[in-house]
């Protein structure tokens, strides 16, 4: 039995969204959740799915929303952000289901700052459902692990009771990611806030479970944002085992995996660290350091291959009187960096056990 036995193609939304995820912790694979900030780069990610036969993520960042819907307009109210985040979410949900393989839609760490960005596009969802009966999106991330616990678990619970009513899956942070990523500076944090405790997933889990069962938990094991030499990292993925034993243990079923768990900082990770982290329970991994350098590559070594042709819009080493539109069309040269960054998007799935799974 493969994925697409249990879930459609396209935007999944609701118990399709559950159902994908269980059938991911059931089979000990993950799913890459790529940052998009484009259709460019969302197409290049939909096209490494199709290739590999795999589910995928699509994510956007409150800034690469922003992105999306133009860097001129202005976004002092998160306007540009709710507009851009709307836009790719239907620009994904038009293109998706024509390349064959189940997506997830998703929105990427909202801190507390960030909530009417949150609002904004939970706005759309109802009124999407209103005509449709679904959510425009599939799932959205709060990210309020800066804040005192309490305040975490009760502000994530009171928008998990309006988001589950839309069949919305959310993600939510407890213990800190380190490191830098669209504007949210974690980099001189105190070492112990990147190892959540299992006392603290519990009391994630008895919240939310009360009001659902389509949440997932980013767990902090040591993760850091970007990438950097190994060895610089201390990640800890065994950690998220105990929080799986832990919450299994309180609720009585002694030996399951009750947890949905997301691997944040995963660019750099070595593969024994990504292995060990799906085998207890990760089912999601953020990519966007890895596959924002890949996209570059592609461009920078065209650019560079090309040069000569690209001085001018006549005149190139094969006479000065030839065209070069064939060489600076952006068809051309973005196209160069949609297969590098596709083929990063089908290492992720590799390492993640996410091939063939349709």
């Amino acid at each position: 039995m493969g994925v697409l036995d249990i879930v459609p193609t396209g935007v999944l939304t609701g118990q399709n969204v559950v159902k994908l995820f269980e059938y991911a912790r059931e089979n000990k694979f993950a799913i890459p959740a790529i940052n998009v900030t484009s259709s460019s780069t969302a197409n290049a990610v939909l096209e490494a799915a199709r290739d590999i036969k795999a589910p995928i993520i699509l994510q956007v960042s409150q800034g690469g929303s922003a992105y999306f819907a133009g860097k001129g307009l202005a976004n002092d109210k998160q306007q540009a952000s709710i507009l851009g985040a709307i836009a790719a979410a239907h620009h994904i949900r038009t293109v998706a289901k024509e390349y064959g393989v189940p997506v997830v839609l998703h929105s990427d760490h909202c801190a507390k700052k960030l909530l009417p960005w949150f609002d904004g596009m939970l706005e759309a969802d109802e009124e999407y459902y209103k005509q449709h009966q679904e959510p425009l999106f599939s799932s959205h991330m709060l990210d309020l692990s800066e804040e005192p616990k309490e305040e975490n678990i009760a502000i994530c619970a009171k928008y998990y009771e309006r988001m589950a009513k839309l069949g919305l899956w959310l993600e939510m942070e407890i213990g800190i990611t380190g490191g830098e990523e669209d504007g949210v500076d974690n980099t001189g944090v105190d070492n112990a806030a990147l190892y959540t405790q299992p006392e603290d997933i519990f009391e994630v889990y008895d919240a939310l479970h009360k009001i659902g069962n389509g949440f997932s938990i980013a767990a902090a094991f040591g993760n850091v944002h970007g990438v950097y030499k190994p060895g610089n990292v201390k990640l800890s993925p065994d950690i998220l085992g105990n929080h799986q034993k832990h919450v299994a243990e309180k609720i009585g079923k002694p030996g399951e995996q009750p947890l949905f768990l997301v691997f944040h900082g995963g660019s750099g990770s070595t593969k024994e660290e990504i292995a060990t982290a799906v085998s207890n329970g990760v089912v999601k991994m953020n990519v966007d350091t890895d596959t924002q350098f890949a996209y570059l590559a592609g461009i920078r070594d065209f650019i560079t291959k090309k040069k000569d042709y690209l001085q001018s819009q006549v005149g190139n080493p094969e006479g000065e009187d030839k065209p070069n539109k064939k060489f600076y069309d952006p068809r051309v040269w973005v196209r160069e960096g949609e297969k590098t960054l596709s083929a990063r998007v089908k290492e992720a799935c590799r390492d993640l056990g996410n091939v063939d799974r349709l």
